[in-house]
């Protein structure tokens, strides 16, 4: 415990790994973000267009984003959903397990070496966030740096949104089959692993989620124009993330509606 609390004084980084003896742990601290106009700006604009997928997450203090963090990861474990084990709770930080190696970097080390293993890491992400999401559950951000593989368990990490708390539960679901396919069209290797992890996730998650993200993609799709002239113009991955996951979904939800 000596050794801990005195990790937990001397850190600064919102995020640090520490070694306590022969165990790896996180030490999270949930600082002061200052004025956050993004998140605010964001929140203008879903109440000035209606469109609800839009809201952010509600803004909170530092107490609120660790309870808000403590209470997902509960949720989570409660499910049957392998989460970080909570070690210790201070007021400003938490102490949580280590798991293994993020599925983003094991995707890396097989990048050049193994297109199968590499996308199929991507078709196990959606394979995953279908279970979650038939669980009733959602994640926020799904990543593949938020995904943990070990030993064949996938688990989860980093619950610092919680969308379902400003839209409907199947809205939130589908927020996060788009931001999941943001990662998983732009980084698939073979061009059947985009239908493959689509059917995986749709096979899984509940029917009206499905309907949900038909729902959504045309709001993104209506955007797919400028987001290409722009690319024209500088040739920013998040242009190129967009374009690619806002592309196939809006084609797969039409096609199947």
């Amino acid at each position: 415990m000596a050794a801990l609390l005195a990790a937990l004084a001397g850190g600064s980084s919102r995020v640090e790994c520490c070694q306590l003896g022969d165990r790896a742990v996180w030490i999270k601290r949930y600082q002061r973000l200052g004025p956050r106009i993004g998140q605010r700006l964001q929140w203008l604009a879903a109440r000035l267009s209606g469109v609800t997928i839009l809201r952010p997450a509600p803004i909170l203090d530092p107490q609120g984003m660790l309870d808000r963090e403590v209470r997902q990861i509960e949720a989570f474990s409660a499910a049957g959903f392998r989460t970080p084990e909570i070690l210790y709770r201070g007021k400003m930080a938490l102490v949580l397990s280590h798991l293994g190696l993020p599925v983003s970097k094991q995707m890396s080390a097989l990048r050049d070496k193994d297109a199968d293993a590499h996308d199929a890491l991507l078709v196990r992400c959606a394979v995953e966030l279908g279970r979650l999401h038939a669980a009733g559950l959602c994640h926020g951000r799904p990543h593949p740096r938020d995904f943990i593989l070990e030993n064949g368990e996938f688990c989860f990490l980093d619950f610092e949104e919680e969308p379902a708390a400003v839209m409907p539960l199947a809205t939130a679901q589908a927020r996060d089959v788009w931001l999941l396919f943001l990662q998983i069209a732009s980084r698939a290797l073979k061009p059947e692993t985009l239908d493959r992890a689509f059917v995986a996730w749709k096979l899984a998650a509940p029917a009206q989620t499905a309907v949900a993200l038909a729902e959504i993609m045309p709001f993104f799709a209506r955007l797919l124009p400028l987001a290409r002239f722009l690319l024209r113009i500088q040739n920013g991955q998040d242009l190129v993330r967009f374009v690619a996951a806002t592309d196939y979904l809006a084609g797969v939800t039409q096609s199947q509606s």
